[in-house]
């Protein structure tokens, strides 16, 4: 039943997505009307219903006919813009020239975008029972950018228009379009003729950012092993500071091999450490079938505390589990913020290993950091784990826990963020 169901449904949706590509809104009307008045009129003995269908069938049909003759001659000069934020609309310019010498109307423009319909796996996942209804809900859910059909201004011969396209970005994600497709209406104005440009391009919507508090991170400076470039502008970098006499244990490539030359006895060059503030952004990615919504709040706080903690005084680490352990630190000479939100605009839950991925890979790194900041999915005896053993380090800590419930027995120390409340829940932080 449920691959059936699947079958049928991605049918209807393409159908129905070529007719709306294909008819107009007077067109679409006089299809309805059409397919009632078929309906009503079935018995022509009964009802005259049918003279109407018989009527608006050939209106229908002088459409399709008139489609052979209806041509769109022009070229499509667009630049989308590689950045949009989640919950916000944006615009952009497209350039449309007529190449005939005939002035041409009724043209109009669609973005094409991909139709984000989901594989049968994500289907028989994201149902309990194979509806359309929802279907349609995990494509909406899916869609990253909206984008409606922009009118395009009657063209002179060999005129050029420019067309101011408004645009929403629905979800974070990269949008994929494959160009831009130039309709143009048949001379009864039911049906549009399609040619589409080739212009691929993406799109990169970046999570929805929320105010955040001012937060006072304490922790002092650690030793940090990795060179200057780490300490770049952020700290105390390993500068030289002189020569002294080899000591045991002093590794040869410090050897300063003039002085040992002039002196007879070996002499190395002596460097400052490294010792700076870095705090580390944990996210966690282990979300439940049915944790959609709360995780994409977890990432949209994750980057609101990206955006709002000052990195050119310390060093921060972006941690998550996807395939693999990821960390991506921010600040001076290392990765840039917007970089980080483009990660964060991909980021996806994990569903193939433990949370004990992540309680590895943040204690691995404890020793350097000055602090954390927690985003929880859930509150059990795995995140309880990771919590005691950071607090056990000495390793200041803000963990929230990002649930529509709050857990029973709750740390003081936890804060709860309810999805759909995010602001009035970081601002009780």
């Amino acid at each position: 039943m449920w691959r059936l169901s699947y079958r049928v449904f991605r049918a209807v949706s393409a159908v129905t997505r070529w007719t709306l590509r294909r008819l107009t809104a007077a067109g679409l009307l006089v299809l309805g009307v059409a397919v009632a008045a078929a309906a009503i009129g079935i018995d022509t003995t009964l009802s005259l219903a049918y003279q109407v269908f018989g009527l608006l069938a050939a209106l229908l049909l002088l459409a399709a006919l008139g489609l052979a003759f209806t041509r769109a001659r022009v070229a499509v000069e667009r630049a989308l813009p590689r950045l949009a934020t989640a919950g916000t609309s944006f615009t952009y310019r497209v350039r449309v020239t007529n190449l005939t010498g005939a002035s041409l109307d009724g043209l109009a423009l669609i973005e094409e975008f991909a139709d984000p319909i989901p594989g049968f796996a994500a289907f028989r996942a994201g149902l309990r029972f194979p509806a359309y209804r929802g279907w349609k809900r995990l494509i909406e859910s899916d869609r990253t950018v909206s984008v409606p059909l922009h009118a395009v201004p009657p063209l002179a011969p060999h005129a050029t228009a420019d067309v101011v396209v408004q645009a929403h970005a629905l979800r974070r994600g990269v949008a994929h379009s494959t160009g831009v497709t130039v309709a143009r209406c048949e001379p009864l104005g039911l049906a549009r003729v399609l040619a589409r440009m080739a212009q691929p391009a993406n799109l990169t919507v970046l999570p929805r950012r929320y105010a955040v508090p001012a937060l006072d991170l304490p922790g002092s400076r650690r030793y940090q092993q990795g060179g200057v470039t780490l300490a770049t502008s952020v700290g105390e970098s390993e500068e030289f500071i002189g020569l002294r006499d080899y000591r045991p244990g002093d590794p040869l490539q410090r050897m300063h091999w003039k002085s040992f030359a002039r002196a007879g006895h070996p002499v190395v060059k002596e460097y400052q450490d490294e010792f700076f503030v870095r705090h580390a952004l944990v996210l966690d990615t282990f979300a439940g079938p049915h944790a959609g919504r709360a995780f994409e709040e977890a990432v949209s706080i994750a980057a609101s505390f990206a955006c709002t903690i000052d990195t050119h005084e310390c060093l921060l680490d972006l941690m998550f589990i996807g395939t693999e352990a990821y960390c991506y630190t921010v600040g001076r000479g290392q990765l840039p913020l917007g970089g980080l939100l483009e990660i964060l605009a991909c980021v996806q839950p994990c569903r193939e290993r433990g949370f004990r991925a992540l309680h590895d890979a943040v204690l691995a790194r404890r020793s350097e950091l000055s602090g954390c900041i927690l985003i929880l999915l859930g509150w059990d005896e795995a995140r309880h784990a990771l919590v005691d053993a950071l607090r056990g380090s000495g390793v200041p800590l803000r963990a929230m826990l990002v649930a529509e419930q709050e857990p029973p027995a709750r740390p003081e120390w936890l804060a709860v963020v309810a999805p759909g409340s995010v602001e009035q829940g970081l601002a009780r932080l």
